[in-house]
């Protein structure tokens, strides 16, 4: 009898060798997923994804970078924080109130962590935080989560700073967005080029001794809080008359300070302005003896640190600024129209009139 080719052990080996080819070509395609070297705002290498699609944003103020640049539509979440404080105040979130019901990723807010857990289920692919500026916390939660996680930072200025400049190109790079993120810093920088060229030849006798008070960067206070070396004075070569005692950073002041440095010209910031007209109706006569109060010299910003700063409300509160102190350097200037201007360039959408009517136009302030 003819005997038969036994086929067993060939078929044996051609499934091994075929499991093995299948297992090979899986890891070549792992090993090919192309990275890119992102350094970070805290000095931080970070490997990111090239085609990554799918985005968290955590921490105070990094949302809000995030909506300057990048499509909305590829975030996998907001934090609670975003949506469950009201939107006034969160230009961003006005220019985007989809966002409120995009899914949970996290608590937010000051003084929260992060919820490792819920950023790992949201299939982020890249994480953006402003959470905390220690790098040891940041390495932690990418960590945790397996995400690369990228610090952000607004730098020390507010309005107009390097740091500022640097996330928002850094956001258009991971995100895809770069022509989108040149457009926004060189118009920021257009913006500071402006206020510049408006400003900086008036002679010093030409410009008039200015207060900001009421400042909320440290929260909503009255007319002691203020800021020495402030970013929007700066940009149009204003009088501070803080910085010339000698601060030159965020404080607050005695009420006395106030009267001996005596400014021709007050802001305040809306946000607080609830505090000082308690106070002035309380105290009358202390107000009765600043020049300010007396000329009726007393003028109104749109308040722009809320969950950190609006930059875009900034940008208007400099060129109001400029309008209030230098009449015909900005006679062209209509701070309402420009107010709109740059919020539409910025977030896509005109909210000069939504935020006037929550805090009140610019203009004096009625006591």
């Amino acid at each position: 009898m003819k005997k038969l080719f036994n086929i067993a052990p060939i078929f044996t080996i051609f499934m091994c060798l075929f499991i093995i080819s299948g297992c090979s070509n899986n890891t070549i395609s792992n090993s090919s997923q192309k990275y890119m070297q992102i350094t970070d705002s805290l000095g931080r290498t970070v490997d990111v994804p090239v085609n990554a699609s799918k985005f968290a944003c955590v921490g105070p103020g990094c949302l809000r970078l995030y909506c300057y640049v990048a499509d909305t539509k590829q975030l996998v979440g907001v934090e609670n924080f975003e949506v469950t404080t009201e939107t006034n105040g969160k230009p961003y979130m006005m220019a985007n109130p989809q966002l409120k019901s995009y899914p949970i990723i996290g608590f937010g807010g000051p003084g929260n962590t992060p919820d490792a857990e819920r950023l790992i289920k949201s299939g982020a692919d890249v994480i953006f935080t402003m959470y905390n500026y220690q790098v040891s916390d940041v390495d932690e939660l990418q960590e945790k989560t397996g995400i690369p996680v990228i610090a952000l930072s607004y730098g020390v200025n507010e309005v107009f700073d390097p740091a500022l400049n640097n996330s928002l190109l850094i956001i258009g790079k991971v995100t895809g967005s770069e022509e989108r993120a040149n457009e926004i810093v060189n118009y920021i920088n257009g913006i500071k080029e402006d206020l510049d060229k408006r400003t900086s030849s008036i002679p010093d006798d030409k410009r008039p001794a200015v207060y900001f008070g009421a400042d909320s960067y440290g929260g909503e206070l009255g007319i002691t809080s203020t800021t020495g070396n402030y970013s929007l004075f700066n940009a149009v070569h204003a009088k501070n008359v803080v910085d010339q005692i000698g601060i030159h950073e965020y404080v607050v002041l005695d009420k006395e300070k106030i009267l001996e440095m005596n400014p021709g010209i007050i802001f305040l910031d809306a946000g607080g302005l609830g505090i000082v007209k308690e106070d002035y109706d309380k105290n009358p006569g202390y107000y009765a003896q600043l020049s300010a109060f007396k000329n009726n010299h007393v003028y109104l910003l749109l308040p722009y640190n809320y969950y950190y700063t609006n930059i875009e409300i900034g940008l208007a509160n400099a060129y109001y600024i400029g309008k209030v102190l230098y009449p015909d350097q900005f006679s062209d200037i209509d701070p309402a129209k420009k107010f709109d201007e740059i919020t539409t360039k910025m977030l896509g959408k005109a909210l000069y009139q939504e935020n006037a009517e929550r805090y009140g136009p610019y203009g004096t302030v009625s006591f």
